[in-house]
């Protein structure tokens, strides 16, 4: 199959709102950093989403994530830089780019890590107020990098996984993305 190929919107639809639900969830399982809530699962959908459905579907995946996790009080509003730029990121390179290898998936890392946290850091950090604790000795907008990369470092890993399984059971082909 090749990436020209047309996906029933339908299918696409489902497969991001199915993200999404997963995305919520797997909320339980995260790790409190500071004022983040580091949730690994998020970056392994995000992999899964860019790859699949490429990286509009893979934003909006992460956006209703955030949007559903805040309103039943699981996350926080670091949920939207932390998780959407990942899913774009990751979707934009192996769709637009052509890069088509798994190995895309730590491409997630740079989204939520480089771009996130430093717009998190200048943005959103102002506007609600939070203090940042010194991580490691470093602050600012290093800190943050840290505390995101600890979320989303684990969660490529697990998302990279994820995907090999998924193209060896031949999931993959039925998405855009084979």
């Amino acid at each position: 199959m090749t990436a020209t190929k047309k996906v029933p919107l339908t299918r696409m639809i489902a497969m991001t709102v199915g993200l999404a639900g997963l995305g919520v969830a797997l909320s339980p399982f995260f790790i409190p950093i500071g004022p983040i809530k580091a949730y690994p699962f998020q970056h392994m959908i995000n992999i899964i989403a860019g790859i699949l459905l490429g990286p509009f579907w893979a934003a909006g995946a992460a956006a209703l994530t955030g949007i559903l996790r805040n309103m039943l009080g699981l996350g926080t509003l670091f949920a939207f830089p932390g998780g959407i730029p990942g899913g774009f990121v990751v979707g934009l390179i192996y769709h637009y780019l052509r890069v088509k290898r798994d190995v895309i998936a730590f491409t997630e890392n740079i989204g939520t890590t480089v771009i996130g946290a430093t717009l998190a850091y200048y943005l959103l950090v102002p506007a609600i107020g939070v203090t940042l604790p010194p991580i490691m000795g470093v602050s600012g907008v290093w800190a943050l990098w840290i505390m995101f990369e600890v979320s989303c470092g684990p969660g490529a890993v697990i998302g990279y996984l994820v995907i090999k399984a998924l193209r060896k059971a031949g999931i993959t082909e039925y998405f855009a993305s084979d």
